[in-house]
């Protein structure tokens, strides 16, 4: 072998060697640690968000529940009412859906349905409520101050309306949010997204594959 193709192939093998290299010098940061890959959502990603941090109320079976005894699931947390005619019983029923699809996996997405009705939303109509969508969900209620303060906390807007019968509804963020099994709130749902967008972004905070 002369010398010219000798240094061809010490060319070739060096520029072998560079591209095997490259997934590994990806995988890093410049302090040597692993990057872990952006995910990219459907939903609005406000992952390190500064509100949507805590959550203290009563379920219909009067047991104080917080954000903490959920970790180690996807928790979809909604604020509603049970006499909404639309935006409410879609959300619930959509998220009840993702959970069939998800198979097995749905056990590790919880629902909440926060009330900001509590003067009609008694927890037997809330219970009845949410039973009829999906027995997993979890209803909470609590006093005007409380529920006022867990709206303030996940910057949820509520509003009663009167109306011409001398009833009223109640005007709402329509929207959920979406918080990962270590606790932190990740995902903001727009009301409409869809089920199919919904059950791919759990997916992803799941830990499973498309």
């Amino acid at each position: 072998m002369n010398r010219n193709d000798l240094n061809r192939r010490g060319l070739l093998l060096s520029a072998a060697t560079s591209l095997l290299a490259l997934p590994l010098l990806g995988a890093c940061d410049k302090a040597g640690q692993p990057v872990v890959p952006k995910l990219s959502f459907n939903a609005v990603d406000i992952t390190g968000a500064e509100y949507a941090r805590k959550l203290s109320l009563k379920d219909v079976d009067g047991r104080q529940r917080d954000l903490a005894e959920f970790k180690g699931k996807v928790l979809f947390v909604f604020f509603g009412f049970t006499q909404c005619p639309d935006v409410c019983p879609t959300t619930m029923a959509e998220l009840a859906e993702v959970r069939r699809r998800l198979g097995p996996d749905g056990d590790r997405v919880q629902g909440i349905f926060i009330s900001i009705d509590p003067a009609r939303d008694t927890p037997q109509v809330l219970k009845a409520y949410l039973q009829a969508m999906d027995p997993s969900f979890v209803g909470l209620t609590g006093s005007n101050e409380q529920i006022e303060a867990a709206a303030r906390e996940f910057k949820v807007f509520y509003q009663k309306v009167p109306t011409s019968e001398g009833n009223y509804t109640m005007d709402h963020t329509a929207g959920a949010y979406v918080f990962d099994p270590e606790g932190h709130v990740r995902l903001f749902v727009r009301y409409g997204m869809g089920v199919d967008k919904v059950t791919a972004d759990l997916r992803q905070l799941l830990g499973k594959p498309a």
